[in-house]
């Protein structure tokens, strides 16, 4: 396999996620020998930028209803490519652990225009596979997903609507904050809890001192897995002793932007199980599932 491999990630456009880009561009290529090409999909005051946005105007990018600097975008990666070939998405808050070939090949068969972490009624698209000319016939253009506040729900119902759109990977390349596994199970590591994150104690300090605020406004708590968190600062460590720097992915600040806010933000069961659904509440829809035949209705990341 001779192609560049193109992922595109959603990062905050105001040097917030510098540490987790750093980390994350040094473990993607410390674990392949394929040409890569990174795309960081962060807002911008450019108008010819697919990531433009202009909220005092009202033109471009409508963020008020995300949930992060970049939910939306991935929905305009199919169209960035022409319609033409792969394109992997992900997060910044992801940690590489395998060649990420591996995931670049991975098929995609019959209708599904994306590959994901799920099953029958579930799926995240926080780490996803886009098979560029089939999403054409499925998602809206560029200009009419910027425009819509609603834009990004919108598609995640259709998708839910259409559940075989969507086809499910092996789990581990999706790992959601450990999920029980040991770490040589884990391909790619995705620390998702916004709350729980590795690099807030990087990343904080450093907003701190230049007088900025990071844009998760949620509690923040130590990860529950000591083990990850080493992990995470061995990378860290690594990314540093190969040349990196967090500055290298410094850009202008884009300045205030409008999104969901996190303070009643509540992690997921991975990383604050008692603070989601309880295994009473559990219990009782498995049983009712298996009582009346019929599955929970099919749920996708945000």
């Amino acid at each position: 396999m001779n192609e560049t491999i193109k992922i595109f990630v959603g990062c905050d456009p105001n040097n917030c996620d510098l540490e987790q880009m750093m980390v994350l561009d040094y473990s993607i290529h410390k674990h392949t020998q394929h040409p890569i090409e990174i795309v960081w999909m962060q807002l911008s005051h450019d108008p010819q930028s697919p990531w433009y946005s202009n909220q005092k105007q009202h033109q471009g990018w409508h963020t008020e209803k995300w949930a992060t600097p970049f939910s939306g975008f991935r929905w305009a990666i199919p169209e960035y490519c022409n319609f033409k070939g792969r394109a992997i998405y992900m997060d910044a808050d992801v940690l590489i652990l395998c060649d990420i070939a591996e995931l670049w090949t991975h098929p995609i068969q019959n209708e599904a225009i994306v590959i994901a972490k799920g099953h029958k009624n579930s799926a995240r698209l926080c780490t996803c596979v886009w098979d560029c000319e089939k999403a054409q016939k499925y998602l809206p253009p560029l200009v009419q997903l910027q425009a819509d506040p609603d834009g990004h729900k919108k598609m995640m119902q259709r998708l839910k609507e259409k559940p075989d759109l969507v086809q499910p990977y092996q789990d581990s390349y999706n790992n959601i904050d450990g999920e029980g596994l040991e770490i040589d199970q884990i391909k790619i590591l995705h620390y998702s809890d916004m709350g729980t994150q590795f690099t807030h104690k990087y990343s904080i300090p450093r907003l701190e001192a230049a007088g900025q605020k990071h844009w998760f406004d949620g509690k923040i708590m130590p990860h529950p897995r000591q083990d990850l968190t080493d992990l995470f600062d061995q990378y860290y460590e690594e990314a540093l002793a190969s040349g990196y720097r967090p500055e290298n992915y410094m850009v202008e600040p884009f300045g205030v932007f409008s999104k969901a806010t996190q303070i009643n933000y509540h992690g997921n069961k991975v990383t604050r199980p008692d603070q989601q659904a309880s295994w009473i509440v559990s219990t009782f829809h498995k049983l009712k599932e298996k009582i009346t035949g019929k599955k929970s209705k099919f749920s996708l990341d945000n």
